[in-house]
């Protein structure tokens, strides 16, 4: 890792977070109405923290959103709207990945293939260009590289440690050895250290593996994960394989990791679908970790480890049942934008 570019950890301070409204002419329509009460419920929370900056399709979506949003009594001072015709609303993985460099920043513009070439993604890929073009960053750098990665694929400690899975990066680059793989995103990312998980996966995630469903790094060398009990569940072998690897891990100087296995919610499914309700894919604000709740007794228990892992930050639960209907849940659907980027 180099002293100039530093990829921050995502609980460093922060000044905004991105998200994109979610609106008919998105696959959010058939259930729009379910999701936009996430979305108001997302915002909501944001907005006691930090700033929120929601991009909106055209005028007739900002004008509904913002209505929404003032019925909900969402403090709109901290609501910014930006304009841009987007495919999907998955930020996490065609949002900017901003590295700090000396005393300003490098927005990286990696290719969005829509995980694989599975959906539409014209204009998703297009979304960093078009903020750049806006003039949101002022005169910060904007780097674009020709190579296939999703934001929800890579976890870093701010400290030169990446956390990936082999399964996701593997089916993007088929080609690529690990070894390839490991120097490609060390040299971008500004990482000394790639720890490659080769178990671990979810039911109803097209996202082939994304850590963020799985584990996250936590605050002084800990690992936030999501654990499986229940041998009976089709995930057990899978999950229990990816606790071991993730307890064989050590930090820079040799030591374990500080662990934290998330509780595991009941089966939730859709027309006989099992749905992927991963507590894993919770998003860590200014002072707060917004959590995802599935109604389930387990939500509790996973706020209680959450609290743990994260002292000092309020947890507020956010009901993302809506979210996993299209594969995703709340990490997936937001950006964070470190402190002092925004022009």
């Amino acid at each position: 890792m180099t002293d100039k570019l530093r990829f921050p950890a995502e609980w460093e301070p922060q000044s905004a977070i991105l998200i994109a409204w979610p609106h008919a002419g998105t696959d959010w329509a058939e259930r729009l109405g379910e999701v936009e009460e996430t979305y108001i419920a997302l915002v909501a929370a944001v907005t006691r923290f930090q700033d929120c900056w929601i991009c909106v399709a055209d005028d007739d979506v900002e004008t509904y959103a913002e209505a929404r949003l003032r019925s909900a009594r969402v403090d709109m001072r901290r609501v910014r709207f930006i304009p841009f015709d987007y495919d999907d609303t998955w930020l996490r993985d065609s949002g900017p990945i901003t590295l700090r460099e000396g005393g300003g920043f490098r927005i990286l513009d990696f290719r969005f293939t829509a995980w694989g070439g599975k959906f539409e993604a014209g204009r998703d890929d297009r979304l960093v260009e078009a903020l750049c073009a806006q003039g949101l960053f002022g005169a910060t750098p904007r780097q674009r590289i020709d190579f296939a990665l999703e934001g929800g694929a890579i976890e870093t400690d701010g400290a030169g440690t990446l956390l990936t899975t082999w399964r996701c990066l593997h089916e993007r680059h088929p080609q690529a050895s690990r070894e390839e793989l490991t120097a490609k995103l060390s040299g971008w990312l500004a990482q000394d250290r790639v720890l490659w998980l080769d178990h671990g996966g979810l039911e109803g995630d097209d996202t082939d593996a994304h850590i963020d469903t799985l584990a996250r790094f936590a605050p002084d060398d800990a690992i936030v994960f999501q654990a499986c009990d229940d041998p009976a569940d089709t995930h057990y072998a899978e999950l229990q394989a990816m606790a071991g690897e993730i307890a064989a891990l050590r930090t820079r100087d040799g030591r374990p990791y500080r662990l934290f296995p998330l509780p595991w919610a009941r089966p939730i499914l859709d027309g006989g679908r099992r749905l992927a309700a991963s507590y894993a894919n919770f998003l860590v604000l200014n002072g707060a970790v917004l959590m995802p709740a599935y109604g389930d007794p387990a939500d509790a228990l996973a706020a209680d480890v959450l609290a743990r892992a994260y002292p000092g930050r309020e947890v507020v639960q956010v009901p993302c049942r809506p979210l996993i209907w299209q594969n995703g849940s709340l990490h997936c659907i937001t950006m964070q934008l470190p402190a002092g980027l925004p022009a």
